[in-house]
């Protein structure tokens, strides 16, 4: 069965209609199989008139895939939010974490998503119902920040903040009612509308939902990830779990270089002597940051635009064809503390995109070891 256990493949036994949601639906359900929630995945299946016949056993499946699939005790659940390309569901599942749902509207993430976990995430947070989401422990998600209305605090957080998508977040909390959470967002994020942005955020996670938090901002640097990137946590716990000796990791101020991942030889993507000569180097200022073998410090932070080749929040590699190139794959893996293994199935510039975007793996595995520790 493991023949039709991919995207292109199996789109031709599923029904055209909800296509995305159905497959959704199917990947969860082969991962979660001879599970409790597997059996509620396996009923909605059947609702949707989709054959469970032509669904591949998740051994079989993973096999045929090479899923990177932790094989660590499970411990406790959690769901992926704003999964991306599943940065979280790696800390997580190395933690001894089963992921029972998982949502992310990019199709392109969607693609490296299912290609290292055998799992398409559901799309549009804000067209799925939370009654659909099975129960879980730890809620985890990086969301965006948006506005939030600084009227109607008589109202709760469904007027203060209608129409963001945290407002998403604090409805699933507020129905699932999960042991913990983990939230990351910029650190731009406190001091967004003068501060205002924050002080709703903690207002409706404390007071409203009656969560016990701790913000905090965090330095990928500080947990042995070559890369400058600075992100703000925010780390939740149920007010009836004891989280009165919870601690946030501190990090190591002994900083990882880069140089030891650059890899030698490498070929391209080159930078143009053209471009050099008039835009990246048309300026003695200290920018773009060069690197090679030889750097011994991190670099800086990893931004989705990173293809656009921006001198002054670049970095750029000695080498290449032309003298100077591009960061490589392994190069953007080690940066954000993904393993050589994770599969990037989609273009360089998504690539750049998607990593930009994730979160620094060995960051959020540290929060989650404290998490665990108190649950």
């Amino acid at each position: 069965m493991g023949r039709i256990a991919n995207y292109s493949v199996l789109k031709q036994y599923l029904p055209k209609e909800n296509f995305e949601e159905n497959f959704a639906l199917i990947s969860h359900y082969i991962q979660l199989q001879g599970t409790e929630i597997g059996k509620r995945y396996e009923k909605a299946i059947i609702d949707n008139h989709v054959d469970l016949n032509i669904i591949p056993k998740k051994s079989d499946f993973n096999s045929a895939q090479n899923i990177l699939y932790a094989n660590k005790e499970q411990k406790f659940t959690f769901i992926d939010l704003f999964a991306g390309i599943g940065g979280f569901r790696m800390a997580l599942q190395n933690c001894g974490g089963e992921c029972v749902f998982s949502s992310e509207w990019d199709e392109s993430a969607k693609q490296t998503y299912f290609a290292n976990y055998g799992e398409v995430p559901f799309g549009d947070i804000t067209k799925i119902n939370v009654k659909d989401i099975p129960d879980f422990d730890v809620l985890a998600g990086g969301f965006p920040c948006q506005p939030f209305s600084s009227i109607g605090k008589r109202e709760g957080f469904k007027h203060k903040t209608q129409g963001t998508l945290f407002f998403y977040i604090a409805e699933i909390i507020k129905e699932k009612k999960p042991k913990a959470f983990i939230l990351e967002n910029v650190t731009g994020l406190q001091t967004h509308d003068e501060g205002r942005t924050f002080q709703t955020i903690m207002e409706v996670l404390e007071k409203e939902l009656k969560y016990k938090v701790t913000p905090k901002v965090l330095n990928s640097a500080d947990f042995g990830v070559p890369q400058e990137r600075k992100r703000l946590y925010f780390i939740g716990f149920r007010e009836d779990i004891d989280s009165s000796k919870y601690k946030l990791p501190e990090g190591n101020t002994q900083h990882v270089g880069i140089g030891q991942f650059v890899e030698k030889d490498a070929k391209g993507p080159s930078i143009s002597k053209h471009l050099q000569e008039s835009y990246i180097f048309k300026k003695d200022d200290g920018h773009p940051e060069i690197i090679d073998e030889n750097s011994d410090f991190p670099v800086k932070t990893l931004c989705a635009s990173y293809h656009k080749i921006q001198r002054i929040t670049g970095t750029f590699v000695k080498g290449g064809d032309t003298g100077l190139r591009l960061l490589t794959e392994n190069e953007c893996k080690a940066i954000m503390g993904y393993p050589k293994e994770f599969k990037v199935p989609v273009s360089r510039t998504q690539m750049y995109h998607q990593f930009g975007n994730s979160v620094a793996v060995p960051v959020v595995e540290k929060i989650a070891e404290s998490i665990v520790s108190i649950l």
